[in-house]
């Protein structure tokens, strides 16, 4: 036998046998290219776009240049027709109208633009030592520890008692200040250093550094803290009452960059989950007139349960779709009861640092495309809507039909951990779901990682599903 032929053992094992393969070798170096590209503007959305509210203002702009126009219900919708809902600046929802009788249903792409940071209390500036502080309370599944000694900057809103709304984004810009919370030299932490992990930095000393000169008058007792107030007066037109209706978050200050010697990763804040909300929302932009109508929500609060008016336990998106229903003579039920939904998540890649959380032949990697996770959850699959059989398989087939690079994975070991996704919240409304995204590395640290081939996959996988 020549060495060109193959066995017959290997001709089965190629026909029979699963074989995951690095995307690299299955891509011509243009689509690489094009990965590398398509990146570019992905690493500019994450430097413009550090919270929910810049995600909409982002979103919004983006939308209505490229022809959507505001939702009114009742205005009246035909095949082609673009539309938007903003729901209260810190989540959106847009419609492609499709071809096809929406009684058929509508397919829906969800992703969420919250990420873990650091929230401001409502009364959060304090002296202590001639140092001012901001007290603060984190927002979603952080290891404390790695919110310590990094340049944080600030963003948010503060709302003035006679309703003035002004913008905060201050640590972003060359020449602005920065802000940081402290940590002990290791000379003096012995003490400290025998805690375990998870209270290495507790809560309660997550204290962000604000400033440490007095206002320059003898006997003035809190003099540094009466001096910030001051100089934030003088920016803003505030005073200490105002922080009762703000919403301020610390996010790292650092952009987005390349990671490595061959630039195939993309370092940044925020990946969970916004590579899956850009990704969702460039396949939207993009959607012409599908099919089915095509839907994007891009929502708020699935860091902490996906509670509230703009998470999607919610219904907003229920209420958004029965209103498109009723603009062609149905009921939003029997739309939502024939819709299909892909949940934009990311999910865990296998690190080989720490190989023992990950059950290697059912894991996520970087560079072997986008992941499709048929249940999330906990132990016993606790918290997740596990995608049917059926649905699994119209997933497999659409991906594969268009040249979309895939893997399966599932969020670490039976017992170990696990976690969830928006998705039980859209499965419970009767909709077909199943989670689909990018692998991440050091997910919900202030530094994630991800592959720009898993990216643009991630994009072509929702872009293959908004024009199905």
């Amino acid at each position: 036998m020549s060495k060109e032929e193959k066995s017959q053992g290997k001709k089965l094992k190629d026909i029979l046998m699963s074989r995951k393969k690095h995307a690299l070798y299955k891509m011509t170096d243009e689509e690489v290219k094009k990965c590398d590209e398509f990146c570019e503007g992905y690493k500019s959305f994450l430097n413009s776009v550090k919270t929910e509210r810049e995600a909409v203002e982002f979103t919004v702009k983006l939308l209505e240049e490229n022809g959507y126009k505001p939702y009114e219900p009742g205005m009246g919708l035909k095949a082609g027709d673009k539309v938007y809902v903003n729901n209260r600046g810190k989540a959106v929802m847009m419609a492609v109208i499709g071809t096809d009788d929406i009684k058929n249903g509508v397919d829906i792409c969800a992703a969420h633009i919250d990420s873990p940071r650091i929230d401001l209390k409502q009364c959060p500036v304090y002296e202590d030592n001639e140092i001012a502080y901001f007290k603060t309370h984190y927002y979603g599944g952080i290891k404390k520890y790695q919110w310590t000694v990094i340049p944080l900057a600030l963003h948010g809103v503060i709302i003035k008692a006679d309703g003035t709304k002004i913008s905060v984004k201050i640590g972003e810009d060359e020449g602005d200040p920065v802000f940081c919370i402290n940590d002990l030299l290791p000379h003096l932490a012995a003490e400290q250093m025998k805690r375990p992990l998870a209270q290495g930095i507790k809560g309660e000393e997550l204290n962000i550094v604000i400033g440490s000169r007095p206002f320059r008058e003898d006997d003035l007792s809190e003099a540094v803290k009466l001096n910030i107030l001051k100089l934030l007066n003088e920016k803003y037109d505030i005073t200490e009452d105002d922080f009762l209706s703000a919403e301020l978050e610390a996010v790292p200050a650092f952009k987005a960059q390349d990671v490595g010697f061959d630039r195939s990763l993309v370092g940044s804040y925020g990946h969970d989950d916004r590579v899956c909300a850009y990704t969702a929302l460039m396949a939207a932009v993009e959607c012409k007139t599908p099919r089915r109508t095509a839907v994007t929500v891009l929502t708020d609060k699935e860091e902490t349960g996906s509670d509230g008016n703009t998470g999607l336990q919610s219904a907003y998106l229920k209420y958004f779709i029965a209103d498109l229903a009723e603009e062609f003579g149905t009921n939003g039920r029997r739309v939502l009861s024939a819709s299909e939904c892909m949940s934009a998540d990311v999910n865990s890649a296998f690190d080989p640092t720490f190989p023992d959380v990950l059950e290697k032949r059912n894991c996520a990697y970087i560079n072997y495309g986008v992941c499709v996770t048929k249940f999330t959850g906990a132990r016993g699959k606790s918290g997740t809507s596990d995608a049917s059989a059926e649905f699994v398989g119209k997933v497999r087939s659409l991906l594969d039909k268009n040249n979309v690079i895939w893997q399966t994975g599932e969020l670490g070991k039976v017992d170990v951990g696990g976690g969830g996704t928006v998705a039980a919240y859209i499965a419970n409304l009767n909709v077909d779901t199943i989670d689909v995204g990018v692998p991440v590395l050091s997910m919900h640290a202030p530094f994630e990682t991800v592959s720009k081939l898993d990216v643009y996959m991630t994009y072509k996988a929702f872009e293959a599903f908004l024009n199905q």
